[in-house]
């Protein structure tokens, strides 16, 4: 079974906050040159939520554009309420996309049972294919297995992309039917996903490092354990230092920059690395290798 990699794409941005179309087009063209199957525009690694409406649209217009026919295109379009998400779920659905990616309300608390309303109301009302997304970490509600599973009977809801602990989502897989579709976000287990059979896998790491990606998901397939866990250690290496050692969206601008493709994928008030941070980070010895190494140039 070969294995479905999904990168949850950056949105490279000019200093005013407007898309920059050329740093997306590189950034696009660097998943499918390295061989990821699909990506999610504008889900958290894309910073919708922070955007402004009108790059927002820039960004799904532009974005679908340039991946068509490239591979699978899922676009995030969850929001705060019922009308703001069906907004942008309106818009999204004039583009050619494989599914919307709704995440949950995150600025109120909501119950199960208004989840249930809610994520049944979208998909009701959409003409597109409707994704969960269960982000707890960021959104502060969880959706429970239970909501998941009579979510799963809706005709228009086709799968969930589960960012939280692996063993729930393991779970969930086992309970939910086949043809509902369960997505883990699990970079730092990549490997082992691809030797438990798991069929796909989506992440925003993916997308900074796709050569690395997909270099783990190849060395697990042909049954190269040894190399596929060595692989797999540096990604969580980079996981560590994106994640701890530096700021996260000021390191991958960092990063993308230096592999050519332009553009901050950031908004204010986060700022850039510092003149020195900066070069702390591009002399960090993993950096150098994902940028110059044998990962960078894969395929």
């Amino acid at each position: 079974m070969q294995t479905c990699l999904i990168s949850a794409v950056c949105t490279p941005l000019k200093d005013d906050s407007s898309l920059d179309v050329d740093g997306l087009a590189a950034h696009l063209e660097d998943q499918w040159r390295h061989g990821i199957s699909g990506v999610l525009i504008g889900g958290t690694m894309g910073i919708m939520q922070l955007l402004p409406d009108k790059t927002y649209r820039e960004l799904v217009q532009h974005g679908t554009r340039l991946a068509h026919g490239c591979g699978e295109v899922l676009v995030g379009a969850g929001d705060t309420s019922l009308i703001r998400t069906m907004e942008r779920v309106r818009f999204v659905e004039q583009w050619d996309v494989d599914g919307i990616v709704v995440l949950s309300p995150f600025f109120l608390t909501l119950g199960q049972d208004d989840l249930l309303a809610y994520f049944r109301e979208v998909a009701d009302r959409s003409r597109k294919p409707i994704y969960l997304y269960d982000l707890p970490g960021t959104t502060k509600t969880k959706l429970s297995l239970e909501t998941v599973l009579q979510l799963s009977e809706h005709p228009n809801i086709h799968g969930i992309k589960c960012s939280g602990d692996w063993v729930d989502t393991w779970r969930l897989i086992h309970r939910v039917d086949r043809a509902f579709r369960v997505v883990p976000a699990q970079p730092q287990m990549v490997d082992l996903l691809v030797r438990c059979g798991v069929a796909c896998n989506l992440d925003g790491i993916f997308a900074v490092a796709p050569g690395l990606t997909a270099c783990i998901v190849e060395a697990a397939e042909q049954g190269e354990y040894a190399r596929a866990a060595s692989l797999q250690g540096k990604m969580c290496e980079l996981l560590k230092l994106v994640l701890t050692k530096y700021p996260l969206f000021p390191a991958c601008s960092a990063f993308l920059q230096a592999k050519g493709i332009s553009g901050n994928v950031f908004v204010p008030p986060t700022r850039p690395l510092s003149p020195k941070q900066r070069e702390q980070f591009l002399a960090e010895p993993l950096v150098v290798e994902l940028l110059t190494g044998p990962e960078a140039a894969m395929r």
